[in-house]
């Protein structure tokens, strides 16, 4: 007896892809239900401009969150692994990019520019020194490195710059009458360039992973170690390859954030925090969920403490690990990212 499969009929991986879709409209949902209420509040209590000012700023200090989220979920897609050390490498790029600017001269978009690729190249001899003698299935041990690399990098930043704060330039105009002016809402060519930059560099590696043969290597290796050795993958150079752009988008999204606070050589920590908090809540193993959930990070913490001012500036640490805690709990995979399946 043979069955036949009508030619309409789906197939399993469109019916998977249709759930993971309506699962993640539903997430994105949910938690615009709860900012739509919220801002309705908002919006009663202070005014409609103040409410758009806070968002605006919200929204500028998220974008930058979920590029640093980025990169943790670069290394993240090829390894399993959590980077701890990312905050720190990207301080250490920042340092250098400043220093390029001060020392030498150079232009800052050009400073930043070389500061990426320096640190694409530590990046690259970081993996290689410290990272690849170990299997890359010992994850714990890897984990316990990248936390020992984190320490080792804010310390030589405190022994090379000092421990003083310092000023960077933006890479776009600033200050005075460098906005828009959107009735009584101001905003400012820092904030559009960051936005700009972000949708660039997102569009770019979700181009990368999705169309190329280094992305293909980076889901095997990440899938399957052993499973990507069986089909020719070389796991040690993927592996090392995202180390590598991890570390250049990190030190460009410190350069990003770096002019709206003081350059020192814990001025990431915070940030990383944040961050961590983005990439799990919008999953772990998503380019755009990183940015869609360091915005919605973002978002909270400057509505929150702008309405509820008795939360105090430690606030947004708390809310960083309560988002954490609650989506591991609740939600492991994340509002964008795909769970996890077990093959027996």
């Amino acid at each position: 007896m043979t069955t036949t499969v009508s030619a309409a009929s789906p197939r399993p991986v469109d019916v998977l892809r249709a759930d993971r879709r309506r699962t993640a409209m539903t997430n994105i949902a949910v938690v615009a239900g709860l900012l739509a209420a919220f801002s309705i509040w908002a919006i009663w209590s202070g005014g409609l401009s103040l409410y758009l000012q806070r968002v605006l700023d919200g929204t500028r200090n998220g974008v930058l969150y979920g590029m640093v989220a980025l990169a943790l979920v670069i290394v993240f897609k090829a390894t399993k692994v959590i980077n701890f050390a990312q905050g720190a490498m990207a301080m250490f790029g920042t340092f250098v990019a400043a220093t390029l600017i001060t020392s030498w001269n150079l232009p800052v978009a050009l400073a930043v520019l070389i500061a990426m690729a320096l640190s694409a190249a530590a990046g690259a001899g970081i993996e290689r020194a410290v990272i690849r003698p170990f299997d890359p299935d010992n994850h714990l041990g890897i984990v316990i490195v990248t936390l020992s690399l984190y320490m080792a990098i804010n310390a030589t930043a405190a022994l090379v710059w000092g421990n003083d704060p310092r000023g960077f330039p933006s890479l776009f105009p600033a200050g005075g009458d460098n906005y828009l002016a959107l009735g009584d809402i101001r905003l400012y060519y820092t904030t559009l360039g960051s936005w700009a930059t972000i949708a660039l560099v997102v569009v770019a590696l979700h181009l990368m992973l999705a169309r190329t043969r280094m992305g293909l290597a980076f889901r095997a290796v990440a899938n399957s170690v052993e499973n990507a050795r069986l089909i020719g993958v070389d796991v040690g150079r993927t592996v090392q390859q995202s180390w590598a752009i991890a570390a250049a988008v990190g030190t460009l999204a410190g350069c990003l954030l770096a002019p709206m606070t003081n350059l020192d050589p814990v001025f990431m920590d915070k940030v990383l925090v944040y961050s961590f908090a983005a990439a799990t809540l919008g999953g772990l193993d998503s380019i755009s969920g990183s940015v869609l959930g360091g915005v919605i990070v973002g978002l909270t913490i400057a509505l929150l403490t702008g309405y509820l001012p008795g939360l105090g500036g430690e606030f947004g640490i708390a809310l960083a690990f309560f988002v954490i805690i609650a989506v591991l709990q609740f939600r492991p995979a994340g509002l964008l990212g795909r769970k996890s399946q077990e093959r027996v």
